[in-house]
């Protein structure tokens, strides 16, 4: 199995606790946040890792090179910003195999890897990998029927919910559409068009997942992820 990991941003939220390195390489539990997401894709049984990289690119390329965790590791650096959706893009051109799971750099999910594939090799079917959370507000919230994403709900939204975890598994070939190098929005300029002519199916992850994006959550994460 490939994954992408999308390392390329800025952190802004983050820049008055962590400002002299990019936001995955934030330091947790006393070590480089990429780094226990990327031992948790090691343990889950994949080979091979594209980082989608811009801001700070070397600091992540020196520090983890061609192989970690018994993964290869290869890079996809942005020149400048592509956004979710062009970084996405350009790093299924570096992919081997006919699809690939989709991760955030800044986001710890300890996902059920092998029932997604399962699912995956079942329909061949896009995936949205949803998590059900206590307060929607912060994130917005994934409108679901019949097992497939039909809409999204922008933040603002209250009560418990299903949200988009940031996780997806795509056929390669899905953004050929779009040229490599031009930037978009993966979930606004794609996703939410595309579930309503495509069938997106859904499957809802349960294992411990956090956003390291803002100051609250990456305090927590220090206790969190202890251990991992």
């Amino acid at each position: 199995m490939e994954a992408v990991v999308l390392a390329g941003g800025f952190g802004t939220r983050l820049r008055a606790l962590v400002s002299d390195v990019p936001k995955p390489m934030a330091p947790v539990v006393g070590r480089p946040f990429l780094e226990i997401v990327l031992r948790g894709l090691a343990r889950n049984g994949f080979h091979r890792v594209i980082l989608a990289v811009g801001y700070m690119a070397e600091t992540i390329s020196s520090h983890f090179g061609s192989a970690f965790a018994g993964m290869s590791l290869a890079y996809q650096v942005e020149e400048s910003p592509l956004g979710t959706g062009g970084a996405v893009r350009a790093a299924l051109c570096e992919c081997f195999e006919d699809h690939a799971f989709v991760f955030n750099g800044d986001t710890y999910l300890d996902l059920e890897v092998q029932q997604v594939e399962a699912q995956w090799r079942r329909h061949g079917d896009p995936i949205i990998v949803a998590r059900a959370v206590p307060d929607l507000a912060r994130y917005g919230a994934l409108l679901v029927e019949g097992g497939a994403v039909t809409g999204f709900l922008e933040k603002g939204a209250v009560g418990a919910g299903l949200i988009n975890a940031g996780c997806y598994v795509l056929p390669r070939d899905i953004l050929d559409k779009y040229p490599v190098g031009v930037a978009f929005s993966l979930e606004k300029d794609f996703l939410a068009d595309s579930v309503v002519s495509r069938r997106f199916v859904v499957f809802e992850a349960r294992g411990l997942f956090i956003d390291i994006g803002v100051p609250e959550d990456y305090r927590r994460a220090q206790t969190l992820l202890a251990g991992l």
